[in-house]
């Protein structure tokens, strides 16, 4: 009955007709490679347009903590390389029948379903943000900003650019949940490969994208909120973000039928995520418990801006970035307990 109603007011969501232009000029060669097109595919824009979005906030939030503008250009240089490197690297090993199975040829970049096609895609959020931490965490040791402050500065858009990374999916027509009558279900063309043999002609499907566009734009709201309200510093506002992501992410595989590895009954996803959820907590505990106060600057102890003098700090952020007037009185740790 209510989906009879609703379906009186809402229709299915239809997919995009194309994922990617393509241009053809010409055969040319380089070495061994030959190539005739130039194709820019929607989903690659999409994760273009996250970073670009990531980076912006997280500029603007970490140099009102204090710290020199722009610096998170230097940590990016490395993290997001890594985080596309490890990307595919969890891609590939949790889906090993695909690219190692019988009659694959996984190490020649020529061949279809080789490791190095990252263009014909397969990456992972989880390998990302392995890859992006490792790289951030050498990005903030060369700039001497505390990692978990550019963690706390990254994380409301960090998982603004997850969502607006979700819309590749869509125009993929890719990563769709169960087949569902709701009013609001995602159209898939019928020539897809990832639609199970049996079922019917113009069947719908559970639009996995935009749950976790709506969850993911909720918990922008909910990180930026909280960030404020409750002054979450020493990198309890990144844990809030992994347990939010997470457990947003435990639902929304559990009811997606692209192929995965499954592990005592649960996809590989599924396990990452309830690790994430586990990794946030633990941050948020142990944290909590180190740091009763607010960060004294967003360097670590010993460091400070390259240049002083352009740094725009702002007392909205809960952060007194000024030198302790009594070094008994600050919660600040030892130089040896921050690192």
């Amino acid at each position: 009955m209510l989906s009879s109603a609703l379906a009186s007011v809402a229709s299915s969501i239809p997919s995009p007709p194309i994922s990617s232009w393509t241009w053809d000029f010409g055969p040319w060669t380089i070495g061994p490679f030959t190539f005739g097109q130039f194709t820019i595919h929607i989903y690659a824009l999409c994760i273009i347009a996250g970073i670009i979005v990531a980076t912006l906030i997280a500029n603007r939030r970490l140099t009102k903590r204090g710290a020199e503008p722009w610096v998170v250009i230097d940590i990016a240089l490395l993290a997001v390389p890594l985080a596309i490197i490890c990307a595919r690297i969890f891609h590939v090993a949790t889906h090993p029948d695909f690219y190692f199975g019988e009659g694959s040829n996984p190490w020649n970049i020529s061949e279809p379903g080789s490791v190095w096609a990252i263009w014909e895609g397969g990456i992972a959020i989880y390998g990302a943000l392995i890859g992006g931490a490792i790289g951030a965490w050498l990005g903030c040791r060369w700039t001497g900003i505390r990692f978990f402050t550019f963690a706390d500065a990254l994380a409301p858009g960090l998982l603004l650019a997850q969502a607006i990374g979700r819309f590749g999916n869509w125009f993929n027509q890719e990563l769709f949940g169960l087949p569902t009558d709701v009013p609001w279900g995602l159209e898939v063309d019928d020539t897809n490969p990832a639609i199970p043999a049996g079922l019917e002609p113009g069947t719908l499907f559970h639009p996995t994208f935009l749950y976790e566009v709506i969850w993911n734009v909720l918990g922008v709201i909910v990180l930026f909120w909280l960030g404020r309200r409750a002054a979450m510093q020493w990198g309890r506002l990144f844990g809030l973000y992994l347990v939010w992501y997470g457990a947003g992410r435990i639902v929304w595989e559990s009811i997606r039928i692209d192929p995965s590895e499954v592990i005592l009954g649960l996809r590989t996803n599924v396990w990452a995520s309830i690790a994430a959820v586990i990794i946030g907590l633990a941050i948020i505990i142990v944290q909590g418990r180190r740091h009763t106060g607010v960060e004294p600057s967003p360097y670590r102890a010993g460091k400070h801006a390259r240049n002083v003098g352009d740094i725009n700090s702002s007392e909205d952020d809960y952060v007194d970035v000024s030198d302790p007037a009594d070094a008994a009185a600050t919660t600040e740790p030892s130089p040896q307990a921050s690192r």
